[in-house]
């Protein structure tokens, strides 16, 4: 069954007075949803800086045993794979509830200098930008390994999120809105989540028909309320549930939100990081550190540096805050090592995000005339694969902590097999549902076959690395 129709209207139906007393009770207790947030805030603080300032882990620690090896695990083992997949499952209900980044920042916004969000802020190329520049580093200071690293990039995030929120606004999340480097990902992906905040326009205007008065609503995320149209933006933090008795938490079918999207909702940003961000991009630096290629290519650029009597890339190293630098581990990246790494990565990104585009552009030209608000819907249909790629490289880290630690994942391929032929078929599900909007019978065929062949594309990198490599 399509995951599009898995949620039926009678299901849908059946659940709805449960799901809305739900978000009533979101709004209820906000009390409570505060004291989840300082509890993991605390955690998460502990986690970011004690490591940092204690030794590297032993080769006999474990993670029971090790702080360190504690963190890294509930960092890149659980929190970042298992919050990606929450986002499908029910939204942004981490960044409203859980998380440490959004609570600080509008606590910190509760003492602001309430300054107006300037123009520049507001780019809305900021999340792509943000998100690249986060991976590529996180890659260069070997972030998923060493707990120094972790706490200046995290770290610095948080310092950087109250910064903004003691700046800007009064009582938001400004930069969970605009500058948080995952916040385009948890948009795209809370896309596809069965589950949002429905705004009834008839109920709301019947509401001020009625010269109803209620308690204004203040929307950390900076969302207009009565305009709300998915849940890309919303923080699923309930505050807005039954305002004016037309707001309310609902079932909805998965990726129908992707299927119902605007010109506005699908948009060149948005289509970058798909297709060079999240296939792109993350794609290289998870691939890099095991692909045979990359040691090729540093092995003949090496030779010819030999050749040419230029040996100082090959010895010359930088701080840990640069570029990896462990001796003791023994584990350091030479200045070749960096620069061949980020090209690799930088050539990943530009050949797969260039194949996607074209390959979606050509389906969307043999399918009648030229779009170009077609082509970024129909890229938006690649949002399952792309979401399904991260958790895999994500979760590989899971995989290996625990793989350290002599606990195996039973069924592991087969899991990853499932995932990737679940995100695939997905994917091509929604390409059918959205060019069913603009075009008719055989006309489909051609735009779903190119979103059927990057599919595939973005497939081969993962088997390889799972099955190949």
């Amino acid at each position: 069954m399509p995951l599009s129709l898995a949620l039926s209207s009678a299901h849908r139906t059946r659940f709805r007075p449960a799901v809305a007393a739900f978000g009533d009770w979101l709004a209820a207790h906000r009390g409570v949803i505060q004291a989840i947030q300082w509890t993991v805030v605390a955690i998460y603080l502990t986690l970011v800086a004690v490591p940092a300032f204690l030794p590297l882990p032993p080769n006999t620690a474990h993670l029971w045993n090790n702080l360190t090896l504690a963190a890294q695990f509930a960092f890149w083992g659980i929190w970042w794979p298992f919050v990606l997949l929450s986002m499908v499952l029910v939204g942004r209900t981490w960044c409203g509830v859980f998380c440490p980044e959004g609570a600080l920042s509008e606590f910190a916004s509760r003492r602001s200098l309430n300054r107006a969000v300037p123009r520049w802020l507001t780019w809305r190329g900021w999340p792509f930008t943000a998100f690249v520049c986060t991976t590529v580093y996180g890659q260069m200071v070997s972030v998923y390994q060493y707990p120094a690293p972790v706490l200046l990039i995290l770290g610095g995030s948080t310092a950087a999120a109250i910064g903004v929120g003691l700046v800007y606004g009064r009582n938001k999340r400004v930069w969970c809105r605009y500058l948080c480097p995952v916040t385009g990902v948890f948009n795209l992906l809370a896309r596809l989540a069965p589950v949002h905040f429905r705004v009834d326009q008839n109920a709301w205007a019947a509401s001020q028909h009625r010269g109803d008065h209620p308690a204004p609503v203040t929307c950390a995320p900076l969302v207009p309320i009565r305009t709300m149209r998915g849940a890309g933006e919303c923080h699923m933090c309930g505050r807005c549930s039954g305002f004016r008795g037309a707001v309310s938490l609902e079932l909805r079918p998965p990726g129908q939100e992707v299927e119902q999207a605007t010109p506005e909702r699908a948009n060149a940003w948005d289509t970058a990081l798909i297709l060079f961000g999240l296939m792109g991009v993350a794609t290289g630096a998870f691939l890099w550190s095991s692909s045979p290629w990359y040691v090729e290519a540093k092995q003949a650029l090496a030779t010819w540096l030999v050749e040419a009597g230029i040996d100082w890339p090959l010895t010359q190293t930088a701080p840990w805050f640069v570029l990896t630098n462990y001796p003791a581990q023994n584990d350091v990246l030479t200045l070749l090592d960096g620069a061949v790494m980020l090209g690799f990565i930088a050539l990943v990104a530009v050949v797969l995000g260039g194949v996607f585009s074209v390959l979606l552009a050509a389906g969307v030209r043999l399918a009648g005339s030229w779009s170009t608000s077609r082509f970024h819907h129909l890229a938006q249909s690649l949002i399952p694969m792309a979401g399904v790629g991260v958790f895999l490289g994500l979760s590989a880290n899971t995989v290996t902590l625990l793989k350290a630690d002599g606990i195996m994942v039973p069924l592991l391929q087969d899991l990853r097999a499932g995932l990737i032929a679940g995100g695939a078929a997905w994917s091509v599900w929604l390409a059918w549902r959205i060019t069913a909007k603009w075009t008719s019978g055989a006309r489909q065929l051609p735009p779903v076959a190119a979103v059927a062949l990057c599919t595939v594309i973005a497939a081969y990198g993962w088997v390889t690395l799972f099955w190949i490599w």
